[in-house]
C-alpha cells in the first residue's frame, strides 16, 4: 500500500482506517467476491467520509482485491478455481526463489528471528485467537522469506500471500472444506531452513502448500 502524504494528518488516518477495515472485510468474505462496492453504503458502515473510501479502494485495487468498473464505482476482486491455481502456482515458483536466496544469506540474527516468529504463531495458536492467528502465521511465512534481500520479490510474496488468505476464507465457508492440523509441516520447513537445507526447506514449503492447495480445491470447485 502507497498512500498519498496529506497536508492534513486526519485525512490520511481515515484512508488508512478504511483502507485497513475494507482489506479484512474483503479477504474474510464479510464483503463477498465480485460484489459491487458503493462509496456511499460503505463510507456509512465504516462510519467516514466519502474521499477516504474511495482513496482506499483506490489503493485496494493495487493489491488486486478491488476492481475498478468503468464508469461504474468499484467491485470487490472476483473469485475462481482458475484465479486460486493460477495463486498458488505463482506463489509456489516465487517462493521457492525467496526462501532459497533467504537461506544462502542465512545469519544467526535471521535464525533468531525465524524461530521467535514460529514460537509467537504456535502460541497464537494455542491462546485460539484467529486474528492473532492469522498475524504471526503470515509473519512466520514472511520471515522465512525475509532474509532474501530481494524486495521487490518479497512484496509480490506479500501480496500473494494475502490473495490466497481470501481464498482460506472463501473455501472454509463452504461444506466440503476440511480442517488439518498444520504444526507439524511448520516444523519440518523450520528445521531445514535453520540447519541450512535449502533444498529440503523448499520441499517442505512446497508440499506444505500444494496439500493446502489440495484442501482448498474441491470446496472452491463450485466457485
Amino acid at each position: 500500500m502507497n498512500l498519498m502524504q496529506h497536508s492534513d494528518g486526519k485525512e490520511t488516518s481515515a484512508t488508512r482506517t478504511a483502507y485497513l477495515t475494507l482489506r479484512q472485510m474483503i479477504l474474510t468474505g464479510e464483503l463477498a467476491a465480485g460484489e459491487k462496492l458503493k462509496i456511499e453504503q460503505l463510507r456509512t458502515r465504516l462510519d467516514t467520509g466519502a474521499s477516504p473510501v474511495r482513496e482506499a479502494l483506490s489503493l485496494l485495487t493495487s493489491d488486486m482485491l478491488v476492481e475498478r468498473l468503468d464508469q461504474r464505482g468499484f467491485r470487490a476482486a472476483p473469485a475462481s478455481l482458475a484465479n486460486f491455481q493460477e495463486i498458488l502456482t505463482l506463489r509456489c515458483a516465487l517462493e521457492d526463489m525467496a526462501l532459497r536466496q533467504s537461506i544462502a544469506n542465512a545469519t544467526p540474527d535471521w535464525e533468531e528471528k525465524l524461530v521467535l516468529s514460529h514460537h509467537r504463531m504456535k502460541r497464537a495458536t494455542a491462546d485460539g485467537g484467529i486474528p492473532e492467528f492469522e498475524e504471526a502465521h503470515k509473519a512466520f511465512h514472511m520471515a522465512l522469506l525475509d532474509n532474501a534481500d530481494s524486495p521487490i520479490l518479497l512484496r509480490y510474496c506479500g501480496q500473494l500471500y494475502d490473495l490466497n488468505i481470501r481464498y482460506r476464507y472463501l473455501a472454509a465457508a463452504g461444506t466440503n472444506y476440511r480442517k488439518r492440523n498444520v504444526a507439524s509441516e511448520h516444523e519440518d520447513i523450520l528445521d531445514a531452513a535453520v540447519r541450512g537445507d535449502a533444498s529440503a526447506a523448499s520441499d517442505a514449503l512446497m508440499n506444505h502448500y500444494r496439500v493446502t492447495g489440495d484442501y482448498l480445491t474441491a470446496p472452491l470447485s463450485d466457485l
